[in-house]
């Protein structure tokens, strides 16, 4: 098997082996994963180390390590909205929240690759889950464009955006809204919601389409057209600039 690593600050992952295919997700600087399959045109199908999720990605956009160094535990992330890494003896600037995997002092070896990093590294396993401290994160992202497919601060999804917030917190989510939305525990009425809940919005299929990050019972943070906090009430997303309905509540899930 042979075990990767994200060498460029944000690679694309998609459906086909094409450039022209869907941007499922994302994989950011340091993120780890192993190869599926390949083909002849440089694209290889990978599957991520922390969430599973899997697609196609540019073989150049990987590194090469070791199992060694795959199997060991992710902790440090990079904490500015963004991080400068010398990579080979050049200047990368990488995302927040990308992985600053098997850094000891400030150094790493990708086998025949240098990374070095002296910036400020957020430990999430030291965070204490509080109102501030989940604000103080979730607003980092507020005004980022919304990306279908992304997980950055460059560009990012609805349920990208929930799961970056997170894993900045030490919480594991799964990728997709769907998925995160059969996580966690349900809360029965907007009323009870805390800061930091997760509030799901279906379609008149009842498919779960879109996901927001609660500020109280009745604000909420999320990435449409752009990160943005609207109103929300037990019908659902007020949009405070054109003061539309926007998303229809189906659920409310709570996880930490």
């Amino acid at each position: 098997m042979e075990y990767m690593v994200c060498c460029v600050p944000v690679s694309p992952m998609r459906a086909e082996p094409s450039h022209k295919s869907e941007m499922v997700s994302q994989q950011l600087f340091g993120e780890k994963s192993f190869i599926l399959e390949k083909t002849a045109e440089n694209w290889v199908k990978i599957q991520l180390k922390y969430d599973s999720y899997q697609g196609w990605v540019q073989q150049s956009h990987l590194a090469e390590i070791d199992e060694s160094h795959y199997v060991k535990t992710d902790k440090d992330l990079t904490s500015d909205w963004i991080n400068e890494v010398d990579y080979n003896g050049h200047i990368m600037y990488v995302p927040m929240g990308s992985s600053l995997s098997a850094f000891k002092n400030g150094k790493a070896f990708w086998r025949r690759n240098s990374v070095q990093f002296k910036g400020k590294v957020w430990d999430p396993e030291e965070v204490k889950i509080n109102p501030k401290q989940i604000k103080q994160i979730a607003f980092k992202f507020l005004n980022t464009s919304y990306l279908w497919g992304g997980k950055s601060v460059f560009g990012i999804d609805c349920s990208g955006y929930a799961q970056a917030v997170y894993k900045l917190l030490n919480v594991y989510l799964p990728r997709d809204a769907w998925q995160q939305a059969e996580a966690g525990t349900a809360v029965n009425f907007l009323q009870e919601a805390q800061c930091g809940d997760l509030a799901f919005f279906d379609n008149e299929n009842g498919k779960i389409i879109h996901v927001g990050i609660l500020l109280n019972d009745h604000e909420i943070i999320h990435s449409s057209g752009k990160v943005r906090i609207d109103k929300i009430d037990t019908q659902g997303i007020l949009n405070l600039e054109t003061k539309q309905r926007t998303h229809q509540l189906r659920i409310i899930k709570r996880y930490f």
